[in-house]
């Protein structure tokens, strides 16, 4: 973890390169000429005048609104890589000068001379195997949400990205905003008092893909232009259905993370960074039983329940005292606090700090943070801005990548970040069981039958 100042994060520690954030004007780069890979400065490393050479490994959805944003910021698009050509259509239109490929190894070695930096844009199950791909090559890499599958990858691709000294980040883009530093700020200054609650949620999954369904059972084609062997990666075979792709992998287990995944990671970053958390010492999930085989009354672990909440224990932190967090998702919410005036409600997505003088609730990715009630506003004016302000996510890794400070939003924050993420997924294993969770050997203590779960088992010719 990054060092901390006054229980926030340190932006200004001196360990950290001093060089200014590009801003948006990086796009003015777009004009340098490309510099030959042989004039650079060292592996992963090129000079700050230079453009950045970026491969995109996902290049559609997500991945290509990511490509797309550092192609803005003046990077220079070399290469794509994608196992649809239907869903990359847009990017690889986009910049048709830079070379196509299906297989990320394979672009990675062909490459390697190339290119500076990688963005992965992947669905979960193949974040980690791609993103160690390119560390292990030494690129710079950028990496949706959440940052793996599993809590073993999580561990170990923060390990290797800290020990390669590559600039990395996580596509948290709410940990850039103004709202995000604001509620730092406001919390350290003690204007909501001593916090030990918070609620935090999400009003996903149903609304954008399925979950407490089984496997389908019909054999329709692959389509034309998607590669399923290449799609599935290090995950177990299984027979192709459009019930996967795309979007709706978010819900099944062997891809996705859930709405927990999804969404965790932008609205659980907040009182994670603004509390310190840390690790939970205990974490335990309730489910609803939809998706419950019920011939033999086993859960179905196909696809995850249609809602949840998770329940998380975190202790003592020097003086910060214990906090419990609680998740709800699928459109579970808590209730309404009583200092809201009438008609107004918590938003859809977000996260609700419950302090001994008040309270503080705010939206999913850095919301503008509320106080309740509103005359804590008046105090909470007086409170100097201590944090460093961010020029926006993607600015912060595309200047690191050339020499600028490293992104809040790395690996070494939002690596411990995910593993909290992951642990509530690993939870609705066993909903009831309170799991106590050993940070320091990656395991479950008082349910041993679990660690099996905190790996995957890969597929031949899939490694880390």
């Amino acid at each position: 973890m990054p060092m901390r100042k006054n229980g926030l994060i340190d932006v200004n520690n001196p360990t950290i390169s001093r060089r200014r954030f590009l801003s948006a004007a990086t796009s003015a780069a777009a004009g340098l000429t490309i510099v030959a890979p042989h004039v650079l400065s060292g592996q992963g490393k090129i000079a700050p005048s230079d453009r950045l050479n970026v491969a995109g490994i996902g290049a559609g959805g997500m991945g290509g609104g990511d490509i797309a944003t550092v192609a803005r910021l003046g990077s220079n698009i070399v290469a794509l890589c994608d196992v649809d050509e239907e869903r990359a259509a847009g990017s690889f239109n986009a910049f048709p000068k830079a070379r196509r490929y299906k297989d990320f190894r394979e672009m990675l070695e062909k490459e390697a001379k190339n290119i500076d930096a990688v963005t992965v844009g992947t669905p979960d199950h193949v974040h980690a195997v791609a993103s160690m791909a390119a560390i292990r090559a030494g690129k710079h890499v950028y990496c949706q949400k959440p940052l793996t599958h599993t809590l073993h990858e999580c561990r170990e691709l923060t390990k290797a990205a800290r020990a390669a000294g590559v600039v990395t980040s996580m596509g948290n883009q709410g940990h850039a905003t103004e709202g995000a530093r604001l509620t730092n700020e406001w919390i350290a200054a003690g204007i909501i008092g001593e916090v030990r609650e918070v609620h935090v949620w999400s009003d996903r999954a149903g609304r954008l893909w399925k979950q407490g369904i089984d496997r389908p059972t019909d054999r329709p084609p692959v389509p034309p232009k998607l590669d399923w062997n290449l799609w599935l990666g290090p995950i177990r075979e299984r027979p192709y259905h459009p019930a996967y792709v795309p979007v709706k992998w978010r819900g099944w287990w062997d891809f996705g993370t859930g709405a927990l995944g999804d969404m965790g990671c932008h609205i659980i970053d907040h009182p994670v960074w603004a509390l310190n958390l840390g690790a939970p010492a205990t974490v335990e999930a309730r489910t609803t039983l939809d998706g419950t085989v019920l011939d033999n009354n086993r859960l179905n672990f196909e696809t995850y329940p249609i809602a949840a909440i998770i329940t998380y224990d975190f202790p003592k932190r020097g003086e910060l005292p214990p906090v419990r967090m609680t998740w709800y998702d699928g459109g579970l919410m808590p209730p309404t606090p009583a200092e809201m005036p009438s008609g107004q409600r918590l938003p859809d997505n977000g996260v609700l700090y419950i302090g001994s003088r008040g309270k503080m609730y705010h939206s999913s990715h850095g919301g503008t943070p509320q106080l309740l009630p509103a005359a804590l506003h008046e105090a909470a004016k007086a409170v100097p801005k201590t944090m460093k302000r961010s020029p926006g996510h993607y600015e912060e890794w595309v200047a690191a990548c050339k020499g600028g400070r490293r992104p809040a939003a790395g690996f070494d924050y939002s690596g411990p970040m995910t593993e909290t993420v992951l642990l509530g997924v690993l939870a609705m294993r066993a909903p009831g069981t309170r799991l106590e969770w050993d940070t320091e050997k990656l395991r479950v203590k008082n349910a041993p039958e679990l660690n099996q779960f905190v790996h995957t088992e890969y597929r031949r010719g899939w490694t880390l």
